[in-house]
């Protein structure tokens, strides 16, 4: 038990570091660009130097780096996000995106996982056949292709030529709305679930503990759905859980190209207007989400294979 809490704590406190890191570095990134984004907000029209001073003190760009820093870190703690540069507030609009963007993640997810695992378990059982090599040319070809091009062509042949679907927004509602933005995501996560399930299942099929049920005279249908699915699940399983986070934050180009309003298109806006509390405000929100879903993986892992239960007991 002592064991167990000991690599509790250092996975959290890894995730702790992971997250200072990647925060730093990207407000680094973000507030570290040159121009200055204040004068930026007249536009045509040149701001005084007076208002320029006024608008840099109150956001504290006239402040080091490293200290604009800790107040961000210091505001994260309260739950605030950050205040845009017209005084709105980063967390009330990623409140507002946030449900666009879950929906159509998690229906880009389930597609991944029922296509992905079906199409990989279909290709290992057939192994050498029309159906594995079908399976395997068609995603390593979608794995080829930029997203914003497979987006762009799914939009003209589906939406604008076939009218199966609506060309952009979500004013139709779910699922009709999120259907092809939501395959376009999945299509480049269920190229790589279908191979990692494939090969995972070869190499189960493969165990001595098969050979030994197939000797037995178990049924086909229950040495795969029992024996092979539950030891060959853990690598697709791990990717899936994973990609869960990537995917609330790998929406960006698919939300502009369908213009679905939800944090990637903010995100993609703010990046746009150079609005640099929106930028790291959302990516630190991503971060949150990625780490918090890695450590769903080590759960997972516990569930689908007894062995680390036992290490962990035992520890």
């Amino acid at each position: 038990m002592r064991g167990a809490l000991l690599v509790a704590a250092r996975r959290i406190g890894t995730l702790v570091i992971v997250f200072l890191g990647v925060t730093f570095l990207i407000y680094v990134m973000t507030f570290a660009l040159p121009g200055d984004p204040i004068r930026a907000l007249g536009g045509d029209r040149p701001l005084s130097d007076a208002t320029v001073h006024t608008l840099q003190a109150r956001y504290h760009l006239d402040e080091p780096l490293w200290q604009r820093y800790l107040r961000y870190l210091g505001g994260l703690l309260h739950g605030d996000f950050g205040t845009d540069f017209n005084g709105v507030s980063v967390g009330e609009q990623m409140a507002q995106r946030w449900p666009v963007t879950i929906v159509l993640a998690l229906t880009a997810w389930v597609i991944e996982v029922v296509a992905g695992i079906a199409l990989g378990v279909a290709a290992a059982l057939r192994r050498g056949r029309a159906v594995d090599r079908a399976v395997l040319i068609s995603t390593i070809t979608v794995a080829a292709i930029p997203v914003f091009v497979l987006g762009v062509s799914l939009q003209l042949v589906f939406a604008v030529r076939l009218h199966w679907f609506p060309v952009a927004g979500t004013a139709q509602g779910w699922p009709v709305s999120f259907l092809l933005p939501a395959l376009v995501i999945a299509l480049f996560g269920l190229a790589s679930v279908s191979r990692l399930t494939r090969a995972s299942v070869i190499e189960t099929l493969a165990t001595d503990h098969i050979r030994a049920a197939t000797a037995s005279g178990l049924s086909r249908r229950r040495i795969i759905g029992v024996h092979v699915l539950r030891n060959s699940l853990i690598p697709p399983v791990t990717y899936l859980a994973t990609d869960l986070g990537l995917l609330m934050g790998g929406t960006v180009i698919v939300e502009g190209i369908f213009n679905v309003p939800g944090i990637g298109n903010l995100l993609f806006q703010g990046i746009r207007s150079h609005e640099g509390a929106t930028i790291v405000g959302i990516s630190t929100a991503l971060i949150l989400v990625f780490l918090l879903t890695s450590l769903l993986v080590d759960g997972l892992h516990a569930l689908l294979d007894p062995r680390i239960r036992t290490r962990g007991t035992t520890s």
